[in-house]
């Protein structure tokens, strides 16, 4: 049997630590908190409940219900009576992305999105894509459609290999 958790010890920090154990179904080096998937959090300790805002990646993400439940699983092992639900108001984009989690992401082989500079994404910056085996810039376009909506695929020119990047939105 497993213990109860002390009622006390349940705080919004607490909530926040449990997300970040519920990864991303496409990128397990990412959790929810890093891909800034998670909007919105509110925690009521006298009614033990708490609402999760979070947002997809892309509207049409297929894991959608899968992380919905993750997040779900992940509050309530804290004891936390939980809502999850799809934020409507915000819209994801790769700029939430945390600086820590475009470093996994080139460690894990998927080159992050390019850093926008301007309000607008330029030809440059699209261009200029940094190849995550390598680091050079040498690098080109080779589909606009990866693996998931949210990547592109690429070819390195120096190191002669293909890799996919998450794409800026």
């Amino acid at each position: 049997m497993e213990p109860i958790p002390d009622k006390s010890l349940l705080t919004t920090e607490s909530i926040w630590s449990a997300l970040e154990n519920v990864k991303d179904p496409e990128i397990p080096v990412l959790n929810v908190v890093e891909m800034g998937m998670i909007s919105r959090l509110t925690f009521d300790s006298s009614s033990n409940s708490a609402a999760i805002y979070f947002l997809p990646t892309f509207v049409g993400c297929p894991a959608l219900n899968y992380i919905k439940n993750n997040i779900k699983q992940a509050v309530e092992e804290l004891g936390i009576n939980t809502d999850v639900i799809l934020d409507s108001e915000t819209q994801w984009n790769s700029d939430r992305i945390t600086p820590n989690a475009k470093l996994k992401l080139e460690k894990f082989g998927i080159a992050p999105p390019v850093e926008l500079k301007e309000e607008e994404l330029t030809l440059e910056q699209l261009d200029r894509v940094r190849c995550p085996h390598c680091h050079s810039t040498d690098t080109t376009l080779r589909s606009s459609f990866g693996s998931t909506l949210c990547r592109a695929i690429r070819f390195c020119f120096n190191c002669k290999q293909g890799f996919e990047q998450f794409k800026p939105l």
